[in-house]
């Protein structure tokens, strides 16, 4: 598997290039540290290419630099929590169709919060690597989709997302 060069911008943070041959690029957003290098490790060894943030707050901040295909994004985090991004991300015309994955303890409450914000897709932790992997599939592979996408269409809000 080639690996991507890195470099740095700002303090302390590291952005990896394009790999060639890579399945998409995907932003994990976790505050435990243990469980993003989980997540990254498993989506790496099925081919994407993996750029992390340890908030929602840091994701807001990186999310137009990386450009990833997809994020996936914990709930409960300081500075600023996955709902919250979410729907931040929902209301920036830039990320508005950018596919968001709660991967949570996906409580009501969250899937509940989770639709009204917008999120497209749920993970409940723990979760097996394999249904990470197909969920990111699939919501790249439905971003991806052809003519028939709705990306311009206004009325693709939370109610016609499923997950």
């Amino acid at each position: 598997m080639e690996v991507g060069k890195t470099r740095t911008r700002g303090p302390g943070r590291t952005y990896s290039r394009v790999v060639p041959g890579a399945s998409g690029r995907v932003l994990v957003v976790d505050d435990n540290k243990v469980i993003r290098q989980l997540i990254k490790v498993n989506l790496e060894l099925e081919g994407f290419e993996v750029v992390t943030a340890s908030d929602g707050a840091e994701c807001l901040d990186v999310v137009h630099e990386v450009c990833p295909d997809v994020v996936t994004m914990d709930v409960v985090m300081p500075r600023l929590d996955g709902l919250n991004a979410a729907a931040r991300l929902r209301s920036d015309p830039r990320t508005r169709h950018l596919p968001v994955a709660i991967v949570s303890a996906c409580t009501q409450y969250e899937v509940e919060a989770g639709v009204l914000a917008g999120v497209d897709a749920f993970l409940a932790k723990p979760f097996e690597p394999a249904d990470l992997v197909a969920v990111v599939r699939r919501l790249i592979e439905e971003q991806g989709g052809g003519p028939d996408e709705v990306a311009d269409d206004p009325s693709a809000g939370a109610g016609s997302r499923q997950g």
